[in-house]
């Protein structure tokens, strides 16, 4: 058999189907794993201001579309500033477009029509938070929950799908500013294990042992879990949208609602309504107590606070060793020196007379910081000569003569 033989020679139909089968299975895996995730866009640092609509005309189509961004921004403003304030719009102080240039972080285009010489447009606004925060008189730290970690779920052909594929929904939660939001929610990009532990099927799961690993996992304390049913008229046609809020381990039902859009080009939008209604749903649970913590999802059960006093006070107590110390004391004078050569060791915090003998030997009871042999170290130091007696030690000057 030739080169040429070889080279050519049939390959058996079943290794064949065989590498085909592989080799479709990884390109299905590689497309189904371009297919998942949205990354969440930043939830932190601006005011967002939404629904702005300008209609500017000019000479040209771009200074008719940056005259329509700088009235956004005025117009931004005066809302941004009623909706934190709480009053009408029309109270709102004018700024210096100056000012609004320094403060605003960007424009968002939600929609736009662009003439020669005219810009229609329904715009959002971005604002920094910090710089203006003091223009908008507000005052402290504004109170939030507990860190949610959200699943969202979407029920379109009567198949639920959470992370399992990238979906409209899920887009939507991605896009969604919770900065403004008193809700603390932990929103995940889909990608890596994150569809196969927040599925769908997770969403109805009643076990707490696989819901505090979860949570543990992703830093979160609590569950949410928006909903939406979406019911298709015709290809291409309105499109109708049934809104649930969940929240918990169980699932329990916070708001319902339903929206719909003209067609299929409108849902964006419409599901973009469905999230600040389901929104505000949960900073109203919030603010009427009905957020509270499920005990079920507590890993460790919380330890009982002590003041710190108590707390010093026991270690005080603990490191302090009474030590009986034996001494000659022939008189009165020998018995004063012997005591205050007891109190001025370092770490003796109190020295009692026991039992006073003079002419003969008298018991001091001393308080010292640290254990005993850590004394009978600081004695010896001193010049004293230590032996040990039953109940405690006996001290003498070197010069001194042992007494029977």
């Amino acid at each position: 058999m030739t080169f040429a033989d070889r080279l050519f020679r049939p390959v058996p139909l079943s290794i064949f189907c065989a590498t085909l089968f592989a080799g479709a299975l990884a390109f299905a895996q590689l497309e189904r794993a371009d297919e998942r995730g949205v990354a969440p866009i930043d939830g932190s640092g601006s005011y967002e201001v939404s629904g702005v609509k300008v209609d500017v005309a000019a000479r040209t189509a771009d200074q008719a579309r940056t005259g329509g961004w700088r009235e956004a921004q005025r117009k931004g403003w005066k809302m941004l500033w009623a909706r934190v304030n709480g009053k009408p719009v029309e109270n709102a102080p004018g700024l210096p477009d100056s000012t609004l240039d320094s403060i605003s972080g960007g424009i968002v285009v939600e929609q736009e029509q662009i003439g020669p010489n005219r810009y229609i447009a329904s715009l959002g606004v971005l604002f920094d938070r910090a710089r203006a925060g003091e223009l908008l008189g507000v005052k402290g730290a504004m109170r939030r929950s507990a860190p949610m970690l959200v699943i969202p779920v979407q029920w379109s052909g009567g198949t639920p799908v959470s992370f399992e594929s990238r979906s409209e929904w899920q887009k939507a939660w991605a896009r969604f500013r919770s900065n403004n939001s008193a809700i603390d929610y932990v929103r995940v990009s889909g990608t890596g294990a994150d569809p196969v532990l927040l599925n769908a099927a997770q969403t109805r799961r009643p076990g707490r042992g696989w819901w505090r690993m979860l949570l543990d996992q992703y830093g979160a304390a609590d569950i949410v879990v928006p909903e939406v049913v979406l019911f298709r008229q015709w290809p291409g046609g309105p499109v109708i949208g049934r809104f649930t809020a969940r929240h918990g381990p169980d699932a329990a039902v916070i708001d319902q609602f339903t929206l719909k859009a003209d067609s299929g080009d409108g849902l964006p939008a419409m599901l973009d309504r469905g999230i600040e209604r389901i929104d505000a749903a949960y900073v109203r649970a919030l603010q009427e107590g009905a957020f509270k913590a499920d005990k079920s999802l507590v890993i460790e059960t919380p330890v009982e606070e002590v003041p710190i006093e108590d707390v010093l006070n026991q270690l005080a107590v603990a490191a302090t060793s009474t030590i009986m110390v034996q001494a000659d004391t022939p008189d009165a004078v020998a018995l004063r020196a012997n005591e205050l050569a007891l109190r001025g060791m370092t770490g003796v915090t109190g020295v009692q007379t026991g039992s006073l003998a003079l002419g003969g030997t008298s018991i001091f009871r001393v308080s010292f910081s640290g254990p005993p042999t850590a004394f009978r170290d600081a004695l010896v130091s001193r010049g004293w000569q230590v032996d040990d007696v039953a109940g405690g030690v006996r001290i003498r000057r070197g010069s001194q003569p042992a007494r029977p």
